[in-house]
Formats: C-alpha cells, sequence, structure tokens
C-alpha cells in the first residue's frame, strides 16, 4: 500500500480546520499532519513536517497566503500549495498564481473536487484550477498588468485626487500623472476614472480601508 498524502492545513478559523481535517480523514490515502492558523506558523509547520501538500487560505492575519507561498518555495521549491480561500478576485487568483502555487479553489468547492485536486498535484506535480477560474486566468493573461506606479496612481484616484494633487503626492508631473491615468483607463477598459476605480475594487486592486 502506497505511503497516504501527508497535509499541512493553514487557516485562521480553527472550525474551518477543523471541518477540512474531518473531510479529509475520511479518505485513507490523506494524512493532515499539521495545522497552522498564520503564515508564521505554517512555514514552522513546514519545516518540520515537511507535508506533501499544503492547503492555505489566503486572506489571513499578519502575513497573507501569498506571502507565505512565496517564502515556502524559496526555502522549499519543490513544495505544492493549494490556495484554498473565499475570495475569486481576479487580482487575487492572478497573484497567487504567478507566486507559484499549485492550485486555487474557492471554499464553496465540492468535497469530491477538492480531494481530487489533492490527489492531482501531489501525483503529477501539476497545476489544479477549476474551469471557470481557468477561463478568467487565460482572460487576464492577455489584459496589460498595471505597473507599480499605475497602482499607486489608482490608489489616487480612488481617494478622488486631481491630476495635479497626483503629481504631488507621487512627486511627478502633472503631465506624467495624467499620462499614467490615460494608461489605467486603456487597461481596465473604463471610460472615466470613476469606473476605473469601479474595476479596481471589482478586480481586487483596491480593498476598503
Amino acid at each position: 500500500m502506497s505511503k497516504p498524502i501527508r497535509l499541512l492545513l493553514v487557516d485562521d478559523h480553527s472550525v474551518v480546520r477543523m471541518g477540512l481535517s474531518a473531510i479529509l480523514s475520511l479518505e485513507s490515502d490523506l494524512h493532515v499532519v499539521a495545522e497552522a492558523e498564520d503564515g508564521e506558523q505554517a512555514v514552522k509547520h513546514f519545516q518540520a513536517e515537511k507535508p506533501d501538500v499544503v492547503l492555505m487560505d489566503l486572506r489571513m492575519p499578519g502575513t497573507d497566503g501569498v506571502a507565505t507561498l512565496r517564502t515556502l518555495l524559496a526555502e522549499n521549491p519543490a513544495a505544492r500549495v493549494l490556495m484554498l480561500t473565499t475570495s475569486e478576485l481576479d487580482h487575487d487568483v492572478q497573484r497567487a498564481m504567478t507566486a507559484g502555487a499549485a492550485g486555487y479553489l474557492p471554499k464553496s468547492v465540492s468535497r469530491h473536487e477538492l480531494i481530487h485536486a489533492i490527489r492531482q498535484v501531489h501525483a503529477s506535480g501539476g497545476v489544479y484550477v477549476p474551469t471557470a477560474l481557468q477561463k478568467k486566468l487565460e482572460a487576464l493573461a492577455a489584459r496589460k498588468p498595471l505597473s507599480p506606479r499605475e497602482h499607486e496612481v489608482l490608489d489616487c484616484m480612488r481617494r478622488g485626487l486631481s491630476n495635479a494633487q497626483v503629481g504631488l503626492a507621487l512627486g511627478i508631473s502633472e503631465h506624467t500623472a495624467k499620462a499614467h491615468v490615460r494608461s489605467i483607463l486603456e487597461k481596465l477598459e473604463s471610460a472615466d476614472r470613476a469606473e476605473a476605480v469601479a474595476r479596481g475594487f471589482e478586480l481586487g486592486m483596491l480593498h476598503v480601508d
């Protein structure tokens, strides 16, 4: 009989971890070896247990799931991390997959699909993303991403700053600020600043303070 797949569960909600552990324990080939409630604990448990697959939430206090993923992969390039989260925002999906996640699953996923995803990324070393999210990633890949400076300008737009005020806030000229705004409108396929800000929230680029 082959060895069971050893799992590390990372979620800041104990009830979620308990539920996952109970579901996964029904499968003879899956074994939860450790649980963590934040990124720091996740790194420590990974180093101690060397699990085959990590199930990790995206949104956690302190170090979030993507930052923790990067830390794990920097120290353990072969780590297999499945993101399991409530967020299906374009920006979150893209960030996680770009950072090297082995898959991305919404917490609404069925028990059957969750178990299938775990087995697949462990057996093949491939990537598992549900069909709906795969189409979203393909659409994102075709879209030009905002530059770091454009992200800053978009945040200024969210605060209602004019081009002149954006320039003062970021230490650039009004002309350059205007050019960045024009580029943002084009990349986000928006008719005006208000629509661009709305798209920013929709895509997960902006968050409510």
